[in-house]
């Protein structure tokens, strides 16, 4: 959350003439909810699971970059399915950049609820170290805070 995925994803894939999708608003626009009311009404354990199912049965296009959820490569073989379908890129940030990152815009995320300050920061921290080994496992790590579109098209046809 808040690494710039959204972002970064929109200019590489206008740079490249490749087709931009959000999984998040794949998965809204399927369910008609939010992500946050999907979390209220059902909980986190049967999000995972449509995260699950909208990533590995969605039809993509040859050319897409795709935005997931920072969680979706945490669950069940989701990082091994997306390596296997083409390259996963890892944005590095420092929980405190996270933090002030995530500090507007928090009702939209369910899992930073009543969270603020050293408490967000905190909390980041927690998930980190929770995700990071499955974050590691990306084709390519990149420093978040200096990554542009144009360094990422450069770095994705080197590997």
């Amino acid at each position: 959350m808040g690494s710039g995925k959204t972002t970064l994803g929109r200019k590489l894939a206008a740079r490249m003439n490749y087709e931009f999708i959000d999984l998040d608003h794949v998965l809204e626009k399927q369910v008609e909810l939010s992500i946050a009311e999907y979390f209220s009404f059902f909980g986190e354990d049967s999000f995972r699971k449509l995260e699950k199912e909208v990533l590995q049965k969605t039809a993509y296009p040859e050319n897409a970059i795709i935005s997931t959820g920072g969680g979706l490569p945490c669950y069940f073989d989701n990082m091994d399915w997306m390596k296997a379908h083409g390259k996963t890129v890892y944005l590095k940030l420092s929980p405190k950049t996270l933090a002030d990152r995530l500090e507007t815009g928090k009702e939209e995320r369910p899992l930073l609820q009543g969270k603020q300050g050293e408490a967000l920061v905190a909390f980041i921290e927690q998930k980190l170290a929770e995700r990071e080994p499955f974050y590691m496992q990306a084709n390519i790590i990149a420093d978040g805070l200096s990554l542009t579109a144009e360094k990422l098209e450069e770095i994705l046809e080197f590997n």
